[in-house]
């Protein structure tokens, strides 16, 4: 293996007769001057004489292809393989070319690749081609995972990808970017297993019920039962009303539909603190009321001529709220409020309280948010804010010396779908407080995981904030784009984002400094949406065709001169009220699918229409 042509700080061409490199492998040039210097394939072509020379185009220049035969290369005669190899880090002078090149041992290239212990890091995979590395690794970064390639699992045979979590401190947020069957959402999971193996409090806002961790895969028996819970907003978890301030009230109201002005003053000026939901409804309602009578001059007539006690008693608290409130809310305005408000009402959202919630981070689980992604929206618009502020608050009680305050602990949001909680382009109530988290959340221990299929269409400044980020297949050009300009990966890497395997990613670290290519290991569970729908619709049919043929075995067998008498004993037996046609499409379905293997000859014992 040689150097060859016109050398860089950055990168040089290199080109063996014998070995064919291949893409993201590590390979040492040995420079007489420098030393020796660390690089990594980014590109690769083989060139034999069936192949002209000039076909190259950006990938070598003349200097490369006029050095191959100055070295001995001879490609009229002999296959040459050819790469580019890019440094770890910029060098003070180019390699000379011609520089001989060998493959590290492990030592000489762990600082690089693992900076931290498998017990202090999430093991997300394995760091692709460097299995020829791994024969010389310590026991300790051995056997941690299996990755699952070609329908099969293989246990782990190449440098095992580590992230170390604690540096988030340092370097916050982490995005996941992959487009549909990418392997993002095996990457979200696999993030999520080790965050409880670390026992780090986290929320999860899961719109699709992905983030279910009951059932094993087949190659695990790690029990994560105990780690994480599924809270159903509406059902199992909500929102006190009476701890809501208004600014709180108006984030959810807006979140439901769009408020005006008007409206945000009717809540300004009608909503006391600590009120209950029916005190606040039934305020409204006086208030339209009054506002449907019409004036004050016709309440008072309607008080004079009203005999029953509880309605005067009524008109007069209708009265009093018209009198207070009705210069300065309209009623159009009170409608729309009073509405929203009915909606969130509706679905639970004031059912419930976060107590529950509050506990299970404290007591460092995975909590699962689950409900539509508008439900998750209008709730997380909430939470996300109540969680953020009392931990910021418990670090600024910390820091007056106030060592009474309640314990809080650090936590990080996980959400898949981050587009819709936080676009590019216009305010969402939930895009506020991610925003500030993205921003401020690394002084107080909040830290955010945001998955997206669209990274382009994802808040700006919150993806300028994702200091790590975990690339897979990408197609889009503008996705592509906007990731090329969020990362340090190369022209030749991100063309090669839309022919990435699912379950392959390039994975960005500000921590490391570099790039790595990676396998993501197989995960310890399934998703509760992993079973095919095709396969699915199969099962339900041999499931009802099994039983129907359980019926129907003692009426065996079955001709045309008795199958109204069968249709009537099977329609008794079953509870069934199948018509004739239906009843003959199902023995016919039955011959069709042969469904019952033991029963061999039962297609010939049942009936035959001609």
């Amino acid at each position: 293996m040689k150097v060859l042509g016109v050398t860089t700080t950055r990168e040089v061409y290199i080109g063996s007769k014998d070995k064919n490199f291949r893409n993201n492998e590590f390979l040492i040039v040995e420079d007489p001057v420098q030393g020796d210097i660390i690089g990594e394939v980014v590109d690769s072509q083989t060139f034999n004489r069936f192949i002209p020379l000039d076909i190259g185009g950006d990938f070598v220049d003349s200097d490369v292809l006029s050095s191959l035969g100055s070295m001995g290369y001879d490609v009229g005669d002999e296959t040459v393989y050819v790469a580019k190899l890019r440094f770890f880090e910029e060098l003070l002078y180019p390699p000379l070319t011609g520089s001989d090149l060998r493959a590290p041992v492990f030592d000489e290239i762990k600082n690089l690749l693992i900076d931290t212990l498998p017990k202090e890091s999430l093991i997300l995979g394995s760091i692709k081609n460097t299995d020829n590395i791994a024969q010389g690794m310590d026991d300790v970064y051995r056997d941690l995972f299996s990755t699952f390639q070609n329908k099969e699992f293989i246990k782990q045979r190449e440098l095992p990808y580590l992230f170390d979590y604690k540096s988030m401190h340092q370097y916050p947020h982490i995005g996941v970017f992959g487009g549909s069957g990418s392997g993002k959402s095996f990457g979200i999971r696999v993030l999520l297993e080790e965050l409880m193996e670390m026992g780090m409090p986290a929320i999860g806002l899961a719109p699709h019920n992905e983030m279910d961790f009951t059932n094993n895969s087949e190659i695990s028996n790690k029990d994560y039962t105990d780690k994480f819970k599924c809270l159903e907003i509406g059902i199992q978890t909500g929102i006190k009303f009476q701890e809501l301030q208004k600014r709180d009230l108006k984030n959810l109201l807006n979140a439901a539909s769009p408020l005006t002005d008007s409206m945000n003053n009717v809540i300004d000026v009608m909503l006391s603190k600590g009120a209950s939901f029916e005190s606040f409804k039934n305020k409204l309602d006086l208030l339209l009321e009054g506002q449907e009578i019409g004036s004050r001059d016709k309440i008072l007539s309607e008080i004079a001529i009203e005999e029953d006690q509880t309605r005067r008693d009524r008109l007069e608290e209708v009265l009093d709220i018209y009198e207070r409130y009705d210069k300065t809310c309209n009623s159009m305005s009170v409608r729309g409020v009073l509405w929203r408000l009915m909606t969130l009402q509706g679905e639970g959202i004031f059912s419930h309280n976060i107590d529950e919630l509050l506990d299970l981070l404290k007591r460092r689980k995975l909590v699962v948010l689950q409900g539509s992604t508008r439900m998750i929206n209008v709730f997380s618009t909430y939470l996300l804010s109540k969680l953020y502020y009392l931990r910021k608050e418990y670090r600024d009680e910390l820091y007056r010396n106030n060592v009474k305050v309640d314990y809080f602990p650090p936590f990080i949001i996980i959400t898949d779908e981050a587009h819709n909680f936080a676009p590019k382009g216009f305010d969402t109530p939930s895009k506020s407080i991610l925003r500030e988290i993205s921003q401020e959340g690394r002084k107080y221990g909040v830290f955010l995981i945001l998955a997206t299929q669209r990274p382009t269409l994802l808040d700006e400044t919150i993806t300028a904030q994702l200091n790590t980020k975990l690339i897979f297949r990408t197609v889009r050009a503008s996705d592509i784009d906007t990731i090329r300009e969020e990362t340090d990966l190369s022209s030749d890497e991100t063309k090669r984002l839309p022919y990435l395997s699912s379950g392959d990613v390039f994975i960005s670290s500000a921590k490391k400094g570099r790039t790595s290519f990676v396998r993501i290991r197989a995960a310890n569970t399934v998703s509760p949406h992993t079973e095919n729908p095709f396969d699915e619709l199969t099962a339900h049919d041999n499931e009802v065709y099994e039983k129907f043929f359980l019926d129907i075995k003692d009426l065996l067998p079955i001709d045309t001169s008795n199958l109204n008498g069968a249709l009537m004993n099977y329609n008794k037996k079953s509870g069934d009220n199948l018509s004739y046609d239906e009843f003959k499409n199902n023995l016919d379905k039955l011959c069709e699918i042969e469904m019952i293997e033991k029963e061999t000859n039962f297609l010939t014992e049942m009936y035959k229409i001609k």
